[in-house]
């Protein structure tokens, strides 16, 4: 016992016992003390380890047995499923009826197809595993864009068309086994949709191409329907034909400009004769109906002179008569004022009968 504590051993020795009692029982339960009084179990962590893997196991091999048997096919797409390199099903997003019909259009093919399951529904679906590989194919629209191109039209101009198209996968059977892909796929289609573009264009002249939408739309719409018609046995519909743009070639373009400065110039040639011979016309009409209105005017002044010619001569020889001095007073007057004038200086017999009433004889 110590006297200064009154305990049995000093509390040391009591501490240490505690303390090894307790790192002795951490280490018999799997427990290690940290720092700031946390423990971890370590035989709970590894119990919670292995019941994670199982799991983490079970999801793997579940997806991989679900690969195995099942696969899906949601709305945008459509499904080709071969045995052996042999169709057995196809799912489809049209109608079977015509997926069938279609089909039977192809006889290289029909045969090879004939004993192929042929769906609608989209979901989940079943498969041997192994024995059995899923091809997918789209059901969405698709374009294509054509290659720029030449075509002559019916006067015999070269125009450049730049054209696309609108295509979708109706039947990815005929699809697979005639096409493929989607490369291979253009291809086809560049090829027939030019041929018709051509036929088309080569039938009008380059302005209807160029200025008649109504002629356009219709053009394009036979393309449609002769490409649908060429295309059906590959498993494939084209929906829409538009040209992007219409353009002429680069070494037209000089031309071009020189004919149609030519033809305006000849146009304008035209037009400046012929309004300066309707000019002419209206200044020779304009001339006559002048020549005619001076004419008529001076036959009027004329009849008029000669009216008061005829009226002064009648009143001078009633004057005369009147009174005949008086007259003969009144014409040398008449005489003086003409003859007399300002400053001027004449030179007269004294016995001229014209001097006489200047001398007041």
């Amino acid at each position: 016992m110590d006297n200064n504590t009154g305990n049995f051993g000093g509390h040391n020795n009591f501490d240490n016992y505690g303390n090894q009692g307790s790192n002795d029982f951490n280490r018999k339960h799997g427990f290690e003390a940290f720092k700031g009084g946390k423990s971890f179990n370590f035989s709970n962590y590894k119990g919670s380890l292995k019941f994670l893997a199982i799991i983490i196991t079970a999801v793997v091999i579940i997806s991989i047995v679900s690969n195995l048997f099942f696969f899906t096919v949601d709305e945008r797409e459509q499904v080709v499923v071969k045995q052996f390199n042999e169709v057995v099903k196809i799912i489809v997003d049209g109608d079977i009826d015509e997926v069938k019909n279609a089909i039977a259009s192809n006889p290289q093919l029909s045969g090879q197809l004939s004993n192929a399951k042929i769906d609608n529904r989209k979901g989940l679906h079943f498969k041997i595993p192994f024995l059995q590989n899923v091809e997918y194919f789209t059901s969405m629209l698709m374009t294509f864009d054509g290659s720029v191109r030449e075509v002559i039209t019916k006067d015999q101009k070269k125009l450049v068309l730049d054209n696309y198209a609108v295509w979708k996968i109706i039947n990815p059977a005929l699809f697979a086994m005639s096409v493929g892909n989607e490369t291979e796929a253009n291809k086809r289609l560049d090829d027939i949709i030019y041929s018709k573009i051509n036929e088309e264009v080569g039938k009008v002249e380059a302005h209807v191409v160029i200025s008649d939408k109504n002629y356009v739309a219709n053009m394009l719409q036979a393309v449609v329907q002769d490409a649908n018609e060429h295309i059906k046995k590959f498993g494939m519909e084209v929906v829409d034909v538009r040209i992007k743009r219409t353009d002429l070639p680069e070494e037209n373009y000089n031309n071009i400009f020189n004919r149609m400065k030519t033809e305006r110039e000849k146009a304008a040639k035209t037009y400046r004769s012929e309004g300066q011979e309707e000019a002419q016309k209206i200044r020779s009409e304009a001339d006559r109906e002048a020549t005619i209105i001076e004419a008529n005017a001076y036959k009027e002044a004329e009849r008029i002179k000669g009216e008061g010619d005829a009226e002064a001569a009648r009143i001078y020889a009633e004057a005369y008569n009147k009174d005949p001095e008086f007259y003969a007073f009144w014409r040398s007057l008449q005489a003086y004022k003409k003859t007399l004038k300002e400053n001027a200086t004449i030179v007269i017999d004294k016995d001229s009968e014209f001097v006489k009433f200047l001398y007041g004889e």
